[in-house]
């Protein structure tokens, strides 16, 4: 009997389906790959004026319905925008110039305060010459001529990337105005004349979706990281920190980065009192505190107000902030999350999308978590008689 059940049960079990990746789809991944890498200098204000429209084209949209021309609206909303940005620079730079101009004395305090371990490695490196010493011994020393390279001036280097740089805000700046202006129809036509079989109106109701979703988490999240700002300044005031407000702001800009940002800004605030104070229960309480307030945002805080909907596995953010940063740098760190989202937006409205939302979602650790990855396995049943 029970043979005749174990052998009922194989013959309901499906062989795996792994679906053939054809040479021409990895040669296309990999010249997308190589294009996206080599012309960044292209892509990069582009690819940030997209997110930035995806997320201002809600107020742009509300104000449009109140008969509010959407350029009009789009070129208010951005003046108010660079105006914080100008004013938020601005608070920054005293006490950045401040950290700049005491550096040697900084560097002269970690050394102080690091000499053990700086006597330790001096002395293992020493012991790692004396073996390397050892084994040349013997060997004719050749002598390399070391070719000297014209090196640019300061100025130019200068020059150069200031350049760069401007034009890469103009650029973002113009094509945000044009994206904001033109509105989800633009965006709609556009994508339907690259996209086969879907029509203007499904895109516009998906632009519609992400949107409304992503453009909601990014707000949620902005005055989140606003109030985790304001409480790491009154924190850092209260333990004495020098510049409070300046390490409240960092914290602010970070926490947009999952993950990473908040380990950044705890790093920083940890060294800086570590430089700050001589004693180390003031720099476990700088530490410490910060750490708190990041464990109350991010367990307590972000799930309460933007909820789980748009979790994404922390696994994946990492690979995304990983590759991101290796190919755009501190642009792609940016996009990453975006992309994810947008992605998993996509998904969640699309026919045939489950497969990508569990694959992206957060890791499922209820008993039934098996049972809802088998309901996307499509089950196929053996022919009578076909053996394994």
């Amino acid at each position: 009997m029970n043979t005749a059940k174990t052998t009922s049960a194989d013959d309901k079990l499906s062989p795996l389906r792994v679906k053939r990746i054809t040479a021409i789809e990895i040669l296309t991944f990999a010249a997308i790959g190589l294009l996206l890498y080599v012309a960044h200098v292209a892509f990069i204000p582009i690819a940030l004026a997209l997110l930035c429209a995806l997320i201002l084209s809600g107020p742009v949209e509300a104000l449009f319905k109140l008969h509010v021309p959407r350029g009009l609206s789009a070129t208010i909303i951005l003046l108010v925008i660079m105006g914080l940005v100008v004013g938020a620079v601005n608070l920054m730079w005293a006490p950045t110039q401040e950290w700049f101009a005491a550096a040697p004395q900084t560097v002269r305090v970690i050394k102080r305060k690091l000499n053990p371990v700086i006597k330790v490695i001096t002395h293992v490196e020493e012991l790692r010459s004396s073996a390397g010493s050892i084994g040349a011994a013997g060997q004719p020393a050749g002598s390399s001529a070391a070719a000297a390279a014209d090196k640019e001036s300061a100025p130019v280097l200068i020059i150069d990337a200031t350049r760069e740089v401007m034009v890469s805000l103009l650029t973002f700046t113009i094509v945000t105005l044009f994206l904001l202006a033109g509105g989800p129809p633009m965006l709609a036509r556009m994508t339907a004349a690259f996209v086969d079989d879907l029509n203007a109106g499904h895109v516009l109701s998906i632009i519609e979706k992400v949107r409304g979703e992503v453009g909601r988490f990014y707000v949620t999240t902005a005055i989140i990281n606003v109030a985790l700002g304001c409480a790491t300044t009154g924190v850092m005031m209260l333990c004495g920190m020098p510049t409070p407000y300046l390490w409240g702001i960092l914290a602010a800009g970070l926490n947009f980065i999952p993950y990473a940002g908040s380990t950044l800004t705890l790093i920083t605030v940890t060294l800086v009192a570590f430089v700050s104070f001589d004693g180390i229960g003031r720099v476990l309480a700088v530490a410490g505190s910060y750490l708190l307030l990041a464990m109350l945002e991010g367990q307590i805080i972000q799930p309460l107000f933007v909820g789980r909907r748009l979790k994404i596995n922390p696994l994946l953010i990492f690979l995304a902030l990983w590759f991101g940063g290796l190919f755009w740098g501190i642009a792609g760190v940016i996009l990453a999350t975006p992309a994810l989202l947008t992605l998993k937006v996509i998904a969640e409205h699309s026919i045939g999308g489950k497969s990508v939302m569990e694959f992206l979602g957060p890791n499922n650790q209820s008993p039934d978590a098996g049972k809802t990855l088998g309901k996307l396995v499509r089950p196929m049943v053996r022919k009578p008689g076909s053996r394994g």
